[in-house]
């Protein structure tokens, strides 16, 4: 069964080199007590180490079941000290921080046995040696010979071949030692029992078979063993190997005996954890806010495709004078430089977009794309709506187009800003305007406070804001206060009669006033009279439109509405917002009109100058035909005047242009299209599907637009992330000071846990398994401090939220986010292991002999 051939070791210390075994060689029944004897130093250890595996020798051969162990790999020792061994230690050399029965059962977990079968075989072992009432007790409470009689359970309980004991009651006193030595007489009844002492008396007593070695030589042998051929066993034992959860569960084990040590190790590790988690909260927290912004603004900032667009980061540059300098000039002379060249260069570069192709395209199967991704897509057609308001102070008023900034004088100053500002970033000035005409926009932009939603032509809702106020620009728009008192305060205020405009006209208003409103819808023909066969301008004729207004369509206000909460909409002045239905009356009215027929009816006559269309001759009396004079002959004064002016105004009309000024509305082709987004990420995919529409079409059905907001949050959220990344590159400094720090704490570990490595190794724990017993440890203490990191930053979130929403009255800001949370856990263990790394394979490199001898 085990045979020793001329066994040699020898030890190198310093220059010399110690001979502890010279030659020995020994064979063994499968049944036997044997014991070995010497004095000090005579080898017996030495010899009982390599029997077992945990030392090899130098020379010579150890033959067990008929094979040589000459060619044995660490992975075969590992097996052999696993299956075939036991150990039993005169210190006992048990693991402290685990139970009795996990003692017992650490050999069985290595060779993979279940944990219910491993339970029950380990509590047989203890019950054998006396012990099954203890099984929970850790050995720090147990007495010296109840702990050697755990090792001795600890030997047995995988039924190994060899027992083999050094000094096992060397600690011990005469009655336990007694117990020991019957129970070790018990064993070698089936199995091979070797036992070194130094009680010759004990060996006398009980062994079956005594050895004695002297300075590293075999002296003598009472029971020699006649050595006969011996069949070689060729049976495969499992390889033993440690499971990564029984690897945590010792190093719990350890970690747990030192809490304090344990928590200040993570709560350090955390440090960097924390620090990278509070400014990730905080940039996730602005980032979502910046996201609500972006998302709340959709509804309010559409990506706006007009008629004409300019390109406007072009003309601001040239407005501000960035442009490049072309020359340096030197010398005393003065030299001119391009400024308002450049700007009206720029003002005149507006590049007409093809609305009409671009719509079909959205309609037709193509652009599916385009409806799928777009909460809405609204039409604007330049249908400017003549609506009158009768019941006034001031008389009739004209409410759209408004009429107030006309009668302030102010209509120029809007008319010159809107050459420099596109229509989505300057401030309406109308007060009439449309509803969307989709019903899930109309709803995510508003909601209905009084009344009810218009579902004719005639009914229209009035809009207040959030605090249901009104300003009096849209009161004094709509009538609702006196206008000309408005002007004689304001013509006051540049005479330098005041300071200041009174404000005792503004009041509240009942919902019943408001439901009560109407205003008078007039067609844009209706405009026009014709006089002795040619169309005059009526529009400032009082009397004329008094009776025109009196005989249009009533428009009732039935509901009152206000931005909805969830939508960060631009300032709203208020106003009066009418539907589809509303457009479309006057649309089809409009066909019908006489004016409007006879000016389809003669396509190249400007029916305003009975002229052709282009020819830009002002009105004179010399180029007048005989019929045109004796038509104005017969007007009066005033109707000759204000024929005039509509001639003058028209001379450079078009047959399209004529057509809008009438009214009339080409539904194929819009001046505007409005592409509606539920998300900041759906309007980029908006501008990704018209940047791919472009990409097939030829260049004059090329569109172009401006998205101000769009690139105004783009660079918000870049700042962010620019800032967020460069203070998470300074903090992960100490990250990675910390997770140095526990590689440190992990390295005086393993000179802590010296001795339980080399009782690792000795029932059969492989390199691998102590390497793994250690990444454990450190995959632990990493998992602690990310957890506790985590942990102690949404603690912190609470009051520095409170503190930013006091300060800013943003509520929320700090937000860690849940993918975040684990992706900082994960680099916070991935650290930690790669610190343990070297520890760990310093600890897989221990000798386990002087491991066991370690205290």
């Amino acid at each position: 069964m085990l045979q020793c051939k001329n066994i040699m070791k020898d030890y190198v210390s310093g220059d010399e080199i110690v001979h502890a075994l010279k030659g020995v060689s020994l064979s063994f029944r499968e049944h036997e007590f044997v014991s070995i004897l010497g004095q000090s130093g005579c080898g017996k250890t030495t010899f009982l180490n390599i029997i077992g595996g945990l030392d090899h020798y130098t020379s010579g051969d150890l033959i067990i079941n008929g094979k040589s162990t000459k060619d044995y790999s660490d992975k075969d020792w590992d097996t052999y000290r696993n299956h075939q061994v036991g150990f039993v230690f005169q210190s006992y050399n048990l693991i402290m921080h685990q139970s009795v029965l996990s003692n017992v059962e650490l050999a069985l977990t290595l060779t993979g046995v279940n944990k219910e079968e491993r339970r029950k075989r380990a509590i047989d072992a203890l019950n054998k040696v006396g012990l099954s009432d203890q099984i929970h007790k850790k050995p720090t409470q147990m007495s010296g010979g109840q702990m050697q009689r755990v090792a001795i359970a600890r030997a047995i309980v995988n039924n190994p071949d060899i027992i083999l004991a050094d000094e096992p009651t060397g600690a011990l006193d005469s009655a336990t030692s007694v117990q020991i030595m019957e129970i070790l007489k018990e064993i070698s009844k089936d199995k091979l029992v070797i036992m070194v002492t130094h009680n010759p008396q004990l060996a006398d007593e009980y062994s079956s078979r005594i050895i004695r070695l002297k300075d590293g030589t075999l002296v003598s042998d009472s029971n020699p063993f006649n050595e006969t051929e011996t069949d070689v066993d060729t049976s495969v034992l499992k390889r033993p190997g440690m499971s990564f959860k029984m690897a945590c569960s010792l190093s719990l084990n350890n970690l747990m005996t030192k809490k304090a040590r344990t928590f200040l190790t993570s709560f350090a590790g955390s440090i960097g954890i924390i620090g990278i988690a509070l400014i990730m909260s905080l940039s996730h927290g602005m980032q979502s806010y910046i996201d609500q912004m972006e998302n709340d603004t959709m509804a309010s900032y559409p990506i706006e495709i007009q008629s004409s667009s300019s390109d406007m980061s072009t003309l601001m540059t040239t407005m501000m004078g960035m442009k490049k300098k072309t020359e340096e000039h030197k010398g005393s002379k003065i030299y001119s430089r391009p400024y308002v060249e450049d700007v009206l260069e720029s003002l005149s570069s507006s590049k007409k977009n093809n609305l009409s192709a671009f719509k079909s395209y959205i309609e037709s199967n193509k652009g599916k794309e385009f409806r799928k991704t777009a909460k809405a897509i609204e039409y604007d057609y330049n249908l400017n709506l003549q609506v009158y308001n009768e019941n006034t102070d001031s008389g009739l008023v004209q409410v759209s187009p408004n009429g107030l900034l006309d009668k302030l004088g102010m209509s120029d100053m809007m008319s010159l800003q809107s050459q420099f500002m596109d229509s989505s970033s300057m401030t309406n000035d109308q007060v009439w305007l449309s509803l969307p005409e989709s019903k899930k926009l109309r709803d995510d932009e508003y909601q209905l406070v009084e009344g009810k939603w218009p579902t004719n032509y005639n009914e229209v809702v009035l809009e207040v804001d959030e605090n249901n106020e009104i300003t009096d620009y849209a009161l004094y728009s709509l009538g609702l206060l006196d206008q000309d008192e408005l002007v004689k305060n304001y013509q006051k205020i540049l005479n330098g009669e005041t300071d200041k405009i009174s404000k005792t006209n503004l009041k509240s208003y009942s919902v019943d006033d408001i439901l009560n409103l109407k205003f008078r819808l007039v067609l844009n023909s209706d405009l026009y009279q014709k006089v002795n066969g040619l169309w005059i301008n009526q529009s400032e004729n009082e009397s004329y439109m008094k009776d025109v207004v009196s005989k249009s369509p009533e428009i009732k206000v039935v509901g009152i509405i206000k931005p909805s909460e969830s939508t960060v909409s631009q300032p709203t002045m208020g106003g009066v917002y009418y539907t589809k239905a509303m457009e479309e009356y006057v649309t089809s009215k409009t066909e019908n009109a006489q004016i409007v027929k006879e000016q389809k009816a003669n396509p190249n006559i400007n029916i305003f100058t009975q002229t052709e269309f282009a020819s830009g001759q002002k009105m004179s009396m010399s180029n007048l035909t005989n019929e045109q004079m004796m038509q104005l002959s017969s007007m009066s004064q005033e109707e000759l005047m204000n024929y005039m002016n509509t001639y003058n105004e028209n001379i450079n009309a078009t047959y399209d242009s004529n057509l809008t000024k009438l009214g009339v509305v080409d539904y194929s082709t819009p001046t505007k299209i409005s592409l509606y987004a539920s998300s900041f990420d759906g309007k980029e995919k908006l501008g990704d599907l018209i940047t791919s529409y472009n990409k097939k079409q030829i260049k004059s059905n090329v569109i172009t637009y401006n998205d101000f907001i769009g690139t105004m949050l783009s660079s918000v959220t870049s700042v962010v992330n620019i800032i967020s990344y460069v203070l998470i590159a300074f903090v992960s400094v100490s990250l990675i000071v910390s997770s140095i720090m526990i590689g440190i704490i992990t390295y005086i570990s393993v000179l802590e846990r010296t001795k339980e490595i080399g009782i690792l190794r000795s029932i059969g724990a492989s390199k691998k398994d102590i390497t793994r017993v250690f990444n454990a440890e450190t995959f632990i203490i990493g998992l602690t401090s990310g957890v506790l990191g985590i942990l102690i930053t949404l603690v912190l979130n609470v009051p520095i939220s409170v503190v930013v929403e006091n300060m800013t009255g943003v509520s929320h800001i700090a937000k860690l986010p849940v993918n975040g949370a684990v992706f900082l856990i994960f680099i916070d263990l991935v650290l930690t292991i790669l610190a343990g790394l070297i520890p760990s394979k310093i600890a897989s490199k221990k000798d386990p002999v002087e491991a066991l001898r370690s205290e």
